[in-house]
């Protein structure tokens, strides 16, 4: 997280669009993978991107490092942004996020927990997710089944 950093230390706390991207990846049974996040509760893969890459790229290189997956196919959901979205972290930072939501079924490898950002990852029922799934992490998830839903 470099480029962030470095935007830090001539910005401060102030508040900052960020763009980045998550990974609704979904097993062969439709279960949804999520991450027990180090910093409180259930999230999606996904995180912010670094200069020089496509919100393509950086769902692919959060989902390597946070789960060890490697993801095919990716389809795009969405973006979600807006004042909803904004967050003050626990250092003060302050950011509104500009999510790119992608969905796939398409990957190959292990789970392998980064034990830097996170406690566990675990496939899931869309209809028994976690009760501390983060309220950003719902939405993408809703924005997800309102665009999918069966007719």
């Amino acid at each position: 997280m470099g480029y962030i950093s470095d935007l830090r230390k001539l910005v401060g706390h102030r508040p900052l669009i960020l763009p980045g991207a998550v990974v609704l990846v979904f097993n062969n049974k439709g279960q949804l993978l999520l991450q027990h996040r180090s910093d409180g509760g259930w999230g999606l893969p996904g995180g912010l991107m670094e200069l020089g890459e496509s919100l393509e790229e950086t769902a692919r290189r959060e989902v390597k490092e946070e789960t060890g997956l490697d993801i095919g196919e990716l389809k795009l959901e969405g973006v979600i942004s807006g004042a909803e979205y904004y967050l003050k972290v626990a250092n003060g930072d302050e950011l509104y996020s500009v999510t790119t939501v992608y969905s796939t079924n398409e990957y190959v490898g292990e789970l392998e927990i980064d034990e830097l950002e996170s406690i566990d990852l675990q496939f899931f029922s869309l209809d028994q997710l976690p009760e501390d799934l983060q309220k950003s992490y719902m939405d993408y998830i809703k924005h997800y089944l309102q665009n999918n839903a069966i007719e």
